[in-house]
């Protein structure tokens, strides 16, 4: 893992002396532009390497070099007698427009280029703002990921360390600090959700949580199948009903600046594994499946997050934690469930089990904790992905000023959505004939299994502002790509953390 980008004080402590004071093992990192309006299309804005005898942008332009985001082209310079100490490896970082978005690309960039080596030092010079130089950290960090491995063949290993050297230093070290804090929420998600299932039952998922939550001083409960039993969370026994490994409902809670103050509710999905229970998955969908808890573990992220930002708001985050297999007392298609605040629901396909654990614990949390803003995050439902690809999620919200809030978060993290409506003419197909609620749509021709499976959540969600985040696209990649890592990418922590930090 990259460790914090140390800064320097800028261009002018970029002598000949520093450079040697580096010595051959760094790989130095020029920031590349396009070239401006009115120039050559030949030509590129190349930030200077200052000790170096001659001008490399000559160099950079006929390696290639057009400076667009996420570009990164390595070079190896000539030996120079008489200039000890000069780098020898040098990597051109396309930073395109220079916005966050793009430098969130370019730092992705330099991290997978430089796989193996001990250190690269960037010189970004000017060409950054602050925002844009957060966004380059995170993707730096994000980039130099590499997913766990238990085989016996060498792994490529992360870059070690970074210096990344601006002009401003102070605003420097606050801009790198908030991308640290940014990058290790979406990390922790991608370490927790890119544990196998054999490892990651509800039991050893609740006691990371108990030991990432007490490191930060943060209060957690976890409550047992027993517990939940006495408390009526029938949804979330349900789901886990089928498993030897029973489930878990655990609260994590950063208190904020008053204690007391109706707290923002954060509700995660933590299906450990989906197997579709009765309701089988095929073979190909269930490999993935140990990403099933995709949403629990970008509310772990925020919460953490929120804590080391010591955000103003109370911060709960709320974890139904379930295996979702096949045993002898597997829940089944045809059943009728009580849920926590007295709902019955009919039971239509087993495979479609987030939004019953989800539902009770919304209810719960309601009750439990009178939030003044609830917002649930799960990779619920495929019917997201086709809709929307595989790089948006589903935003479904009751109010519109949180709408828009958590749509200028995505637009800081980097991490997309997109506005879904909650069609109230599509309600009908939920009806039952059994039970109060049937938690799948029962009339094939409304279609919209996003939509619907979005209200049904919504007869949970209560009068506060409500919004929910479908991530079952973005929650996982076939590919690296740009920030985005192969697997559990980590989608969603890093988007409830900049809302988090932008509420008063």
């Amino acid at each position: 893992m990259v460790s914090a980008p140390s800064v320097n004080s800028g261009p002018a402590a970029l002598t000949r002396q520093h450079l040697i004071d580096w010595g051959d093992e760094a790989t130095v990192a020029l920031a590349v532009v396009p070239a401006a309006a009115g120039d050559s299309p030949a030509e590129v804005r190349l930030t200077g390497l200052p000790g170096y005898p001659f001008d490399l942008t000559a160099w950079a332009v006929e390696a290639g070099a057009t400076g667009a985001a996420g570009e990164a082209l390595a070079l190896t310079l000539p030996p120079m007698p008489g200039w000890p100490g000069l780098p020898r490896r040098l990597v051109l970082v396309g930073l395109g427009d220079a916005s966050p978005r793009a430098a969130r690309r370019a730092g992705a960039a330099l991290a997978r280029r430089t796989r193996g080596r001990e250190h690269v030092v960037l010189a970004a010079e000017d060409l950054l703002t602050a925002e844009a130089l957060t966004a380059l950290v995170e993707g730096l960090r994000l980039g130099a990921y590499v997913p766990p491995y238990a085989g016996s063949r060498e792994q490529p290993q992360p870059l070690e360390r970074a210096t990344i050297c601006a002009a401003d230093e102070t605003a420097t070290e606050q801009a790198i600090d908030d991308g640290l804090l940014g990058s290790e929420t979406t990390l922790v998600s991608r370490r927790l959700a890119a544990t196998p299932a054999s490892v990651k039952t509800p039991q050893w998922l609740a006691g990371q949580v108990v030991e990432l939550g007490r490191a930060r001083g943060l209060r957690v409960r976890v409550r047992d199948e027993r517990w939940l039993a006495e408390h009526g969370l029938r949804g979330i026994l349900a789901v886990g009903g089928g498993s030897v490994s029973p489930p878990r409902l655990v609260t994590i809670e950063h208190a904020g600046t008053d204690p007391a103050q109706a707290p923002v509710v954060l509700v995660g999905k933590g299906i450990t594994f989906d197997s579709g229970g009765l309701s089988l998955k095929p073979r190909e969908a269930m490999i993935p499946m140990k990403t099933d808890m995709a949403g629990a573990a970008s509310v772990i992220g925020a919460v953490l997050g929120a804590a080391q930002a010591k955000v103003g708001a109370r911060v709960i985050g709320v974890l139904p934690l379930a295996e979702n297999a096949i045993g002898a007392s597997s829940y089944r298609p045809g059943d009728v469930i009580t849920m926590v605040e007295g709902t019955t629901v009919e039971i239509g396909n087993t495979d479609a089990e987030g939004r019953m654990v989800l539902a009770d614990a919304m209810a719960w949390a309601r009750s439990e904790y009178g939030p003044a803003t609830l917002v649930d995050v799960a990779t619920l439902t495929g019917a997201a992905s086709l809709g929307l690809g595989r790089r948006h999620a589903a935003l479904y919200a009751t109010d519109d000023a949180l709408r828009g809030a958590l749509e200028v978060a995505a637009q800081r993290s980097g991490e997309q959505v997109w506005a879904m409506p909650l069609v109230p003419e599509y309600r009908y197909a939920l009806e039952s004939t059994v039970a109060d609620l049937s938690h799948i749509a029962t009339d094939a021709k409304v279609g919209g299994g996003s939509i619907t499976a979005a209200l049904f959540l919504q007869h949970f969600a209560g009068d506060q502002p409500w919004a929910h985040l479908d991530i079952a696209g973005p929650a996982r990649s076939a590919a690296d790509e740009h920030e985005v890592s192969q697997g559990a990418t980590g989608f969603g922590a890093r988007l409830l953390l900049r809302w988090l930090q932008g509420l008063e």
